[in-house]
């Protein structure tokens, strides 16, 4: 019998999304970034790759060395976009491509790809295309830097991801029998056997990726294939920490090294972890979970501390201008507690989803769609001239975000037996079965401009339990960890309605909540409405004294989102502003920040430093304004930007911070 997770995600197939702020994201995605990442895979010679490999497969006197600055990995930017492209018809099944019905172009791209494979399944183009000249990383033959460079298995896993995808959306093998036949070769090649070799993936993701194949497909042996390459590391050639390798996978108790390597591998174990019930797994992801939200994660949900070897830093170790928090571990990050809900069923782990979701995650892209951040600093100075860039030659973010965005509506729900989970709360129409019988909820909310969502049976029903995910900023909790906490004495409170009659209240003892939801049970009928109302203030966050960077600093958060000053907003240098003692957050004006969307501003009163001609030390009362974090960067580059205020003397500047050292925005290596 196939195993499945203990919660069963309610798949992106049966969400229609309607929501106010994420169907401009998703239409974004539509009009502007997957059209971009196709044609991007179009100038960049991405689609020749394979089209080469045909030919040398046809003709193998014809080779095609790589003769300007491409990546073994190059082949993965296709597959995500294809990805994307297929979340994205479920919710816009007749969108286009150049004036062609973007399925179509799907299907001859995935020829293209399909050309470019070996007969045995290998498929890899740096070196199929030109194999006594092959790309630079990817060795002499076959597997050889497979732990180091060549990244064949990093390709694998992408491939397995938009391919699975390809056919959830879609119903058509074109797409899987390629990726099958990839998985395959590896599966023959690469195992516990005699005659096998035994290698681990030097950039994970392979691990994941086999595990959506055994899903989809029912072939344990894929979810075999995941776990040795999961077993086999720190016991191989590869030993060291920037790829999780320092130690066995279960020995390991905290998050270090490469944080998109680190978190793509949290989530194959988390997968393995929760489809085979390995009891020493379950332990290990759960204890580097711990340490990520206990020591190492952003109030804006980020992970990855350092731009060297774009890493996690040591426990507390959150600087803020060159705080690293590449776009993809914002991803990966999601993918691990994702998987860690639908293993645990605890609402903490969306907790961790919707603080990075709202913040880090999409802050990655513009709002228009065509513009990108590798990494996401907290704060920022007028001279380190940040900005979000139209594309990276090492594409991996831009093409990741692609993949994620229009993912999204497999995200809302969940069930189990006669459990149904609301876990995020966006507008959408959802069709699933719960307890064998078929219910369609309608869900309607102007999340996160205020806290009221409105759910109906629109049809079927039957006795189960809802299960309402309560947020954590809610209940008085920053995250699920004393890394934060609200230090402005306030207390939200929630209450549920159905059928008018309240039946939970946050003041009323008896109504407590089972891991973070509130447990409705009945018989559920057509017509019934639940009513949700979360209080929603702005609140002011305080960083534990271990984390050096904010101490004397405050942050402001609303709901799910945190909030940053930035230049355009106020007359003098963000830096240079000091919060009143007692500083009173009240809801501003709405700021215009690009056409056609608008932010909710927060302000409050603070005072700007400054030093006078006299050499002496001034001050003028400001009104310091504040919007949300995702929404910065979209009116040009003239000043600074700053997550954590200054709330003590010593922690404001009266003339001018400098600038931290930040990287190049340009290329980040893989």
């Amino acid at each position: 019998m196939q195993a499945q997770y203990p919660i069963v995600p309610v798949p992106f197939t049966s969400v229609k999304l309607n929501d106010g702020f994420w169907t401009p994201r998703l239409n974004a995605s539509r009009d502007v970034t997957i059209p971009l990442a196709f044609s991007k895979c179009e100038e960049t010679g991405r689609y020749d790759n394979f089209v080469n490999a045909a030919k040398h497969l046809a003709n193998p006197s014809l080779e095609f060395p790589d003769t300007a600055w491409t990546f073994s990995f190059d082949d993965t930017d296709p597959y995500k976009t294809i990805e994307g492209a297929s979340y994205l018809l479920q919710t816009y099944p007749n969108a286009t491509y150049k004036g062609r019905r973007l399925d179509q172009y799907v299907d001859s791209v995935i020829a293209i790809i399909a050309s470019g494979q070996e007969p045995d399944g290998y498929l890899y183009t740096a070196r199929t295309k030109s194999p006594s000249k092959p790309h630079e990383w990817a060795g002499p033959k076959r597997w050889v830097l497979v732990e180091k460079l060549s990244h064949e298995f990093y390709n694998l896993g992408h491939l397995l991801e938009a391919a699975c995808a390809h056919y959830q959306a879609t119903g058509k093998r074109n797409f899987l029998d390629v990726a099958i036949k990839y998985a395959d070769c590896v599966c023959r090649e690469i195992g516990p056997g005699d005659n096998q070799l035994k290698l681990v993936p030097g950039h994970q993701i392979a691990e994941m990726g086999l595990c959506k194949l055994y899903l989809v497909t029912g072939n344990k042996k894929y979810l075999d294939q995941a776990k040795f390459f999961l077993d086999m590391r720190g016991k191989t050639s590869r030993k060291d920490a920037y790829s999780q390798a320092h130690k066995p996978v279960i020995e390991q108790d905290e998050a270090v090294g490469h944080a998109v390597r680190a978190e793509y591998m949290y989530s194959g174990m988390a997968d393995v972890a929760a489809l085979t019930g390995d009891s020493a797994y379950i332990k290990a992801i759960d204890k580097i979970w711990d340490n990520i939200v206990q020591k190492k994660y952003y109030i804006t949900g980020g992970v990855g501390a350092r731009h060297a070897g774009e890493s996690f830093g040591n426990n507390y170790e959150l600087p803020n201008a060159s705080a690293y928090c590449e776009t993809c571990a914002q991803i990966g990050n999601v993918y691990t507690n994702y998987r860690l809900f639908l293993l645990h069923g605890s609402s903490k782990y969306y907790d961790v989803i919707e603080r990075t979701l709202y913040n880090a995650l999409i802050s990655g892209i513009s709002i228009e769609g065509d513009g990108f951040f590798y990494p996401n600093p907290l704060s920022c100075r007028e001279e380190a001239k940040y900005a979000r860039q139209p594309w990276f030659g090492c594409a991996c973010c831009p093409s990741n975000i692609c993949r994620f965005i229009p993912s999204l509506p497999g995200y809302i729900y969940a069930s189990k037996q006669d459990k149904l989970y609301v876990n995020l709360f966006m507008g959408n129409t959802m069709e699933t079965k719960v307890n064998g019988k078929a219910v369609t909820l309608k869900q309607e909310t102007n999340y996160p401009s205020d806290g009221d969502v409105k759910l109906t049976i629109v049809k079927g029903g039957g006795n189960f339990d809802l299960n309402i995910r309560i947020p954590g900023w809610v209940r008085g909790e920053v995250v699920p960890s004393d890394l934060y906490s609200f230090v402005d004495g306030k207390h939200l409170d929630y209450c549920i309605k159905v059928n008018g009659k309240e039946v939970i209240n946050s003041n009323v003892k008896d109504n407590a909540l089972t891991d973070g939801y509130a447990v409705l049970n009945r018989k559920w009928k057509k017509g019934d409405v639940i009513e949700i109302h979360f209080d929603m203030e702005p609140r002011l966050v305080k960083a534990n004294d271990k984390v050096v960077d904010d101490r004397g600093r405050l942050a402001v958060e609303r709901g799910p989102l945190v909030y940053c000053a930035e230049w355009p907003d106020n007359d003098a240098d963000v830096s240079t502003y000091l919060l009143n003692q007692h500083p009173q957050l009240n809801m501003g004006k709405d700021i215009t920040i690009t056409a056609g969307h608008k932010v909710q501003s927060i302000t409050t009163n603070a005072q700007a430093l400054s030093i006078g001609s006299d050499g002496k030390l001034k001050t003028a009362d400001k009104t310091l304004t504040l919007i949300p974090y995702y929404a910065w960067d979209h009116r040009g580059q003239k000043g600074g930007m700053d997550v954590w205020l200054p709330a003590a003397v010593g922690a404001a500047s009266a003339t001018h911070i400098a600038a931290e050292k930040q990287a190049d925005n340009g290329f980040f290596g893989k």
